[in-house]
């Protein structure tokens, strides 16, 4: 694997880690009613940021570094 392709990858994965800290930062801003972007869903909304960017910033970072795995030779 080039350098290139692994860098790109190492971005993408970091990028995904970024995304899902940003996402719950954005949750808890919205369920703490800081931010009013959806008026009387914003603690729905805020919780599925939670949830989704836990999701985004814990477990796809795993998944891609496991499919990208460069195998045993």
């Amino acid at each position: 694997m080039s350098d290139d392709v692994a860098r790109g990858r190492w971005m993408t994965i970091q990028a995904s880690r970024f995304a899902g800290f940003a996402l719950v930062v954005l949750g808890i801003l919205l369920v703490r009613d800081v931010v009013d972007i959806a008026g009387e869903t914003n603690h729905l909304i805020g919780y599925v940021f939670i949830a989704v960017g836990l999701l985004d910033g814990l477990i796809v970072p795993q998944v891609l570094a496991r499919k990208w795995r460069t195998p045993p030779a």
